[in-house]
């Protein structure tokens, strides 16, 4: 697929998940797709269940977890986003990069977070 397509799918995703549509947001990645945030012990292989996860999504965010804005930075088969986001215990706000890797199909094969481990733990 190309640059603007992954956009789209990935613009879609976004959407999805501030409207609690986990289903559908799940569709927009592979079966055999990786979910990897740093500070975690284990890597969530699968579309299966990155979907289960989905469900308890809050208890895996710090408290009042908002996300203010989103930027892309395109790639040929990759995108990165920097999210700028708040919570509770980080008002000024801050920011994280994910990095999405595309098929040729325009569906995520991965997704890896990188943030401030130690930001992230105080957040809770």
């Amino acid at each position: 697929m190309d640059q603007q397509t992954n956009r789209n799918n990935l613009e879609a995703g976004w959407d999805a998940l501030a409207k609690g549509e986990f289903d559908q947001l799940a569709s927009y990645y592979t079966e055999d797709m990786l979910f990897i945030i740093p500070g975690q012990n284990d890597v969530l292989a699968g579309r299966v269940a990155f979907r289960e996860v989905l469900d308890n999504i809050s208890a895996a965010l710090p408290p009042g977890f908002d996300i203010k804005s989103i930027r892309y930075c395109m790639g040929d088969d990759e995108i990165v986003n920097i999210v700028e986001w708040t919570s509770d215990k980080i008002p000024g706000g801050t920011q994280s990069a994910v990095l999405f890797k595309f098929n040729t199909d325009g569906l995520v094969t991965e997704e890896r977070w990188y943030v401030d481990t130690e930001q992230w733990k105080a957040a809770f």
